[in-house]
């Protein structure tokens, strides 16, 4: 019973050094981002025809953090990855942490691809259609804090959703989840996927339809990859058996 505890104990101390590493480098990263604010601001406001508006201080210190906090997930991405591999690293048999471990620069180049599909085709399609919509009836101006929000609504979740591969691949290689869990729960994840391409996309069919079939895909595309590796699983495993067999 001790011994258990003990376990625990260590356990738990292994995780919170991770999370207080995870942590560290959020703060760095987003400090980071915080000094080449500018920078980034005038990157993402380049083509808009017209100035950003604020309605007050806080809208100024909003928009740094915003920009900032976005720089600090994109970076912390591999440090909280990498650092969930070391903490069930000595569960994992040494063919497990190779594989596991390319995962971690899979993870931030999802995350990078998903995040500049939201920014370069779904953020100016919706952007657009807002606009053209309310044109003849306001005078449209920006606030910062308005148009930063809205930006942000458009692109991290995609930055989040085109992980699902690697998160898939990754769960799948640890046993966790396989194949044949995934294309059983397909309808119930389809509904989910098209429920959220609904919700960030104007009221038309096309932009729906644009949103929904990359989203549908990535599940296909995380079903594949979860039965390659789950394949590579199972042959592995029973060639262990049948040597420890021999040996025995």
């Amino acid at each position: 019973m001790e011994d258990k505890e003990l376990q625990l104990v260590d356990h738990l101390d292994e995780l919170r050094k991770r999370i207080i590493i995870t942590a560290v480098a959020f703060v760095v990263f987003f400090i980071v981002g915080f000094i080449y604010v500018t920078d980034i601001y005038d990157w993402i406001v380049r083509d808009l025809d017209v100035k950003l508006i604020v309605l007050g201080p806080s809208d100024i210190i909003w928009v740094y953090f915003m920009i900032a906090t976005v720089i600090a997930i994109a970076g912390t991405i591999p440090v909280l990855a990498s650092q969930l591999w070391m903490f069930v690293k000595p569960a994992l048999k040494p063919i497990e942490r190779k594989i596991t471990l390319s995962y971690i620069p899979a993870l931030f180049l999802l995350f990078i691809v998903g995040f500049a599909f939201g920014y370069f085709i779904i953020f100016p399609m919706v952007l657009e259609f807002l606009v053209t919509m309310g044109a003849d009836m306001f005078v449209t101006n920006f606030t910062a804090e308005k148009y930063f929000r809205f930006l942000l609504n458009m692109t991290l979740p995609f930055g989040v959703l085109f992980e699902l591969p690697a998160v898939v691949m990754f769960l799948t290689s640890l046993g966790i989840i396989n194949p044949f869990v995934l294309s059983k729960i397909r309808k119930y994840a389809y509904f989910v996927l098209i429920l959220i391409a609904i919700v960030i996309t104007p009221p038309d069919f096309m932009s729906d339809f644009v949103v929904t079939l990359p989203l549908l895909l990535l599940y296909e595309i995380s079903i594949n990859l979860s039965k390659f590796v789950y394949k590579k699983r199972m042959k592995k495993m029973q060639e262990e058996e049948d040597e420890e067999f021999a040996n025995a």
